[in-house]
Protein backbone atom coordinates (compact mmCIF):
# COMPACT_ATOMS: atom_id res chain seq x y z
CA UNK A 1 0.00 0.00 0.00
CA UNK A 2 1.33 3.41 -0.88
CA UNK A 3 1.82 5.74 2.05
CA UNK A 4 -0.30 8.81 1.40
CA UNK A 5 0.99 12.10 2.67
CA UNK A 6 -1.02 14.62 4.67
CA UNK A 7 -1.98 17.77 2.80
CA UNK A 8 -2.08 20.74 5.14
CA UNK A 9 -1.54 24.44 4.79
CA UNK A 10 1.97 25.52 5.61
CA UNK A 11 1.12 28.42 7.82
CA UNK A 12 -1.85 30.13 9.49
CA UNK A 13 -3.36 33.40 8.33
CA UNK A 14 -1.16 36.37 9.12
CA UNK A 15 -1.54 37.67 12.64
CA UNK A 16 -3.50 34.68 14.00
CA UNK A 17 -2.33 33.37 17.32
CA UNK A 18 -3.26 30.34 19.33
CA UNK A 19 -3.69 29.79 23.05
CA UNK A 20 -1.34 31.86 25.20
CA UNK A 21 -0.24 33.79 22.11
CA UNK A 22 1.32 30.82 20.34
CA UNK A 23 1.04 31.12 16.56
CA UNK A 24 -0.75 28.61 14.41
CA UNK A 25 -3.41 27.17 16.71
CA UNK A 26 -6.85 28.79 16.90
CA UNK A 27 -8.04 29.29 20.47
CA UNK A 28 -11.07 27.05 19.93
CA UNK A 29 -9.36 24.10 18.19
CA UNK A 30 -10.48 20.62 19.25
CA UNK A 31 -9.43 17.19 17.99
CA UNK A 32 -11.76 14.17 18.32
CA UNK A 33 -10.22 10.74 17.79
CA UNK A 34 -11.87 7.47 16.96
CA UNK A 35 -10.03 4.69 18.81
CA UNK A 36 -9.95 1.36 16.95
CA UNK A 37 -7.82 1.56 13.82
CA UNK A 38 -7.22 5.27 14.37
CA UNK A 39 -5.09 5.54 17.49
CA UNK A 40 -4.48 1.83 18.16
CA UNK A 41 -3.75 -0.86 15.57
CA UNK A 42 -6.61 -3.07 16.71
CA UNK A 43 -8.78 -3.77 13.68
CA UNK A 44 -7.16 -7.10 12.66
CA UNK A 45 -7.85 -8.34 16.19
CA UNK A 46 -11.47 -7.20 16.06
CA UNK A 47 -11.84 -9.21 12.86
CA UNK A 48 -10.28 -12.26 14.48
CA UNK A 49 -12.47 -11.88 17.57
CA UNK A 50 -15.61 -11.83 15.41
CA UNK A 51 -14.48 -15.06 13.73
CA UNK A 52 -13.90 -16.72 17.11
CA UNK A 53 -17.18 -15.48 18.56
CA UNK A 54 -19.29 -16.47 15.56
CA UNK A 55 -17.66 -19.91 15.35
CA UNK A 56 -18.66 -20.49 18.98
CA UNK A 57 -22.22 -19.62 18.02
CA UNK A 58 -22.24 -21.88 14.97
CA UNK A 59 -22.54 -18.90 12.62
CA UNK A 60 -20.50 -18.85 9.38
CA UNK A 61 -17.72 -16.30 9.39
CA UNK A 62 -18.84 -13.09 7.76
CA UNK A 63 -15.95 -11.94 5.56
CA UNK A 64 -14.07 -8.70 4.99
CA UNK A 65 -17.05 -6.82 3.53
CA UNK A 66 -18.89 -7.24 6.82
CA UNK A 67 -16.06 -5.67 8.79
CA UNK A 68 -15.81 -2.68 6.49
CA UNK A 69 -19.57 -2.22 6.44
CA UNK A 70 -19.97 -2.31 10.20
CA UNK A 71 -16.78 -0.59 11.45
CA UNK A 72 -18.02 2.32 13.54
CA UNK A 73 -21.39 0.84 14.45
CA UNK A 74 -22.00 -0.19 18.05
CA UNK A 75 -21.78 -3.80 19.14
CA UNK A 76 -25.48 -3.76 19.96
CA UNK A 77 -26.35 -2.64 16.42
CA UNK A 78 -24.16 -5.33 14.87
CA UNK A 79 -25.45 -8.12 17.11
CA UNK A 80 -29.04 -7.25 16.25
CA UNK A 81 -28.18 -7.34 12.54
CA UNK A 82 -26.55 -10.75 12.89
CA UNK A 83 -28.97 -12.46 15.26
CA UNK A 84 -32.24 -10.61 14.79
CA UNK A 85 -34.65 -10.55 17.71
CA UNK A 86 -32.76 -10.90 20.97
CA UNK A 87 -33.50 -9.64 24.44
CA UNK A 88 -31.52 -6.65 25.59
CA UNK A 89 -29.81 -8.84 28.17
CA UNK A 90 -28.76 -11.38 25.53
CA UNK A 91 -27.44 -8.64 23.23
CA UNK A 92 -25.36 -7.13 26.01
CA UNK A 93 -24.03 -10.56 26.98
CA UNK A 94 -23.03 -11.27 23.38
CA UNK A 95 -21.26 -7.90 23.12
CA UNK A 96 -19.35 -8.50 26.36
CA UNK A 97 -18.27 -11.96 25.19
CA UNK A 98 -17.10 -10.78 21.79
CA UNK A 99 -15.17 -7.81 23.20
CA UNK A 100 -13.55 -9.97 25.86
CA UNK A 101 -12.24 -12.21 23.09
CA UNK A 102 -10.89 -9.15 21.26
CA UNK A 103 -9.02 -7.85 24.30
CA UNK A 104 -7.55 -11.28 25.01
CA UNK A 105 -6.26 -11.51 21.43
CA UNK A 106 -4.90 -7.98 21.18
CA UNK A 107 -3.35 -7.55 24.65
CA UNK A 108 -0.13 -9.49 23.90
CA UNK A 109 0.42 -7.49 20.70
CA UNK A 110 -1.01 -4.13 21.74
CA UNK A 111 0.38 -1.22 19.72
CA UNK A 112 -0.47 2.33 18.79
CA UNK A 113 -0.93 3.60 15.27
CA UNK A 114 2.55 4.90 14.51
CA UNK A 115 3.22 8.36 15.85
CA UNK A 116 -0.08 8.81 17.67
CA UNK A 117 1.16 9.48 21.19
CA UNK A 118 3.76 11.99 20.05
CA UNK A 119 1.15 13.73 17.88
CA UNK A 120 -1.41 13.87 20.70
CA UNK A 121 1.11 15.22 23.21
CA UNK A 122 2.18 17.92 20.77
CA UNK A 123 -1.44 18.88 20.18
CA UNK A 124 -2.13 19.09 23.90
CA UNK A 125 0.99 21.16 24.46
CA UNK A 126 -0.29 23.57 21.80
CA UNK A 127 -3.56 24.01 23.69
CA UNK A 128 -5.81 21.85 21.51
CA UNK A 129 -8.71 20.21 23.35
CA UNK A 130 -8.73 16.43 22.90
CA UNK A 131 -11.50 13.82 23.05
CA UNK A 132 -12.13 10.23 21.99
CA UNK A 133 -15.37 9.08 20.37
CA UNK A 134 -15.67 5.38 19.69
CA UNK A 135 -18.32 2.74 19.10
CA UNK A 136 -16.46 0.63 21.65
CA UNK A 137 -17.81 -0.15 25.10
CA UNK A 138 -16.41 1.16 28.42
CA UNK A 139 -14.15 -1.88 28.89
CA UNK A 140 -12.61 -1.40 25.45
CA UNK A 141 -12.08 2.30 26.09
CA UNK A 142 -10.32 1.58 29.39
CA UNK A 143 -8.26 -1.16 27.70
CA UNK A 144 -7.16 1.15 24.88
CA UNK A 145 -6.31 4.18 26.99
CA UNK A 146 -4.63 2.04 29.62
CA UNK A 147 -2.53 0.31 26.98
CA UNK A 148 -1.45 3.69 25.68
CA UNK A 149 -0.71 4.89 29.24
CA UNK A 150 -3.14 7.76 28.54
CA UNK A 151 -6.02 7.05 30.94
CA UNK A 152 -6.19 10.65 32.18
CA UNK A 153 -4.86 12.32 29.05
CA UNK A 154 -8.04 13.21 27.15
CA UNK A 155 -10.53 15.90 28.11
CA UNK A 156 -13.43 13.51 27.39
CA UNK A 157 -14.09 9.98 26.15
CA UNK A 158 -17.42 8.94 24.63
CA UNK A 159 -18.47 5.38 23.78
CA UNK A 160 -21.32 3.17 22.65
CA UNK A 161 -22.87 3.24 26.13
CA UNK A 162 -23.39 7.00 25.81
CA UNK A 163 -25.49 7.07 22.62
CA UNK A 164 -28.37 5.26 20.97
CA UNK A 165 -26.84 5.28 17.48
CA UNK A 166 -23.37 4.49 16.23
CA UNK A 167 -21.67 5.82 13.13
CA UNK A 168 -22.49 7.01 10.46
CA UNK A 169 -24.89 8.92 12.69
CA UNK A 170 -23.18 11.96 14.25
CA UNK A 171 -24.19 11.26 17.86
CA UNK A 172 -20.78 10.17 19.18
CA UNK A 173 -18.92 13.14 17.74
CA UNK A 174 -21.56 15.67 18.76
CA UNK A 175 -21.56 14.37 22.34
CA UNK A 176 -17.76 14.44 22.49
CA UNK A 177 -17.77 18.04 21.27
CA UNK A 178 -20.37 19.00 23.84
CA UNK A 179 -18.36 17.44 26.65
CA UNK A 180 -15.27 19.48 25.80
CA UNK A 181 -17.27 22.66 25.15
CA UNK A 182 -16.55 22.83 21.43
CA UNK A 183 -18.81 23.80 18.55
CA UNK A 184 -18.83 21.36 15.61
CA UNK A 185 -17.02 23.85 13.40
CA UNK A 186 -14.16 23.96 15.90
CA UNK A 187 -13.61 20.19 15.74
CA UNK A 188 -11.36 18.04 13.60
CA UNK A 189 -12.21 14.33 13.60
CA UNK A 190 -9.58 11.62 13.07
CA UNK A 191 -11.07 8.47 11.54
CA UNK A 192 -10.03 5.28 9.77
CA UNK A 193 -13.43 4.05 8.54
CA UNK A 194 -15.86 5.27 5.87
CA UNK A 195 -18.76 5.30 8.36
CA UNK A 196 -16.72 7.48 10.70
CA UNK A 197 -15.76 9.89 7.92
CA UNK A 198 -19.46 10.19 7.06
CA UNK A 199 -20.38 10.68 10.73
CA UNK A 200 -17.99 13.63 10.90
CA UNK A 201 -19.70 15.19 7.88
CA UNK A 202 -23.13 14.73 9.43
CA UNK A 203 -21.83 16.34 12.62
CA UNK A 204 -20.69 19.40 10.67
CA UNK A 205 -17.03 18.68 11.40
CA UNK A 206 -13.95 18.40 9.26
CA UNK A 207 -11.93 15.19 9.25
CA UNK A 208 -8.52 13.61 8.81
CA UNK A 209 -8.60 10.18 7.16
CA UNK A 210 -6.18 7.69 8.72
CA UNK A 211 -5.64 4.93 6.15
CA UNK A 212 -4.36 2.32 8.60
CA UNK A 213 -7.14 -0.16 7.91
CA UNK A 214 -8.78 0.85 4.63
CA UNK A 215 -6.72 2.13 1.66
CA UNK A 216 -6.96 5.89 1.25
CA UNK A 217 -8.80 5.62 -2.07
CA UNK A 218 -11.54 3.56 -0.41
CA UNK A 219 -12.08 6.27 2.20
CA UNK A 220 -13.20 8.55 -0.61
CA UNK A 221 -12.43 12.23 -1.09
CA UNK A 222 -15.27 14.17 0.50
CA UNK A 223 -14.85 17.91 0.78
CA UNK A 224 -14.74 17.92 4.59
CA UNK A 225 -11.60 15.73 4.68
CA UNK A 226 -8.65 18.11 5.04
CA UNK A 227 -5.82 15.55 5.17
CA UNK A 228 -5.09 11.88 4.56
CA UNK A 229 -2.24 9.84 6.01
CA UNK A 230 -1.47 6.22 6.80
CA UNK A 231 -0.46 7.10 10.36
CA UNK A 232 0.44 10.13 12.48
CA UNK A 233 4.12 10.37 11.63
CA UNK A 234 3.52 12.77 8.73
CA UNK A 235 0.92 14.94 10.48
CA UNK A 236 1.57 18.24 12.26
CA UNK A 237 -1.07 19.20 14.87
CA UNK A 238 -0.44 22.94 14.50
CA UNK A 239 -0.92 22.84 10.74
CA UNK A 240 -4.07 20.76 11.10
CA UNK A 241 -5.52 23.01 13.80
CA UNK A 242 -4.87 25.99 11.57
CA UNK A 243 -7.20 24.46 8.99
CA UNK A 244 -10.07 25.02 11.41
CA UNK A 245 -9.64 28.77 11.00
CA UNK A 246 -9.86 28.76 7.19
Amino acid sequence: MDRPHAHCVRCPPRGRTGPFGRPGVPRAAAFIFDIDGTIIDSMPFHERSWDVFLTRRGVPTVGEDFFRRTAGRTGVEVMRELFGSLSDADVQAFVREKESIYRELFAPEFREIAGFKAFARAAKAAGVRLACATAGDPDNIAFALGGLAMRDFFDAAVGAHDVARGKPEPDLFLLAAARIGADPGECLVFEDAPLGIEAARRAGMRAVAIASTVPADELGAPAHVVARAQDFTTLDPRELAARLST
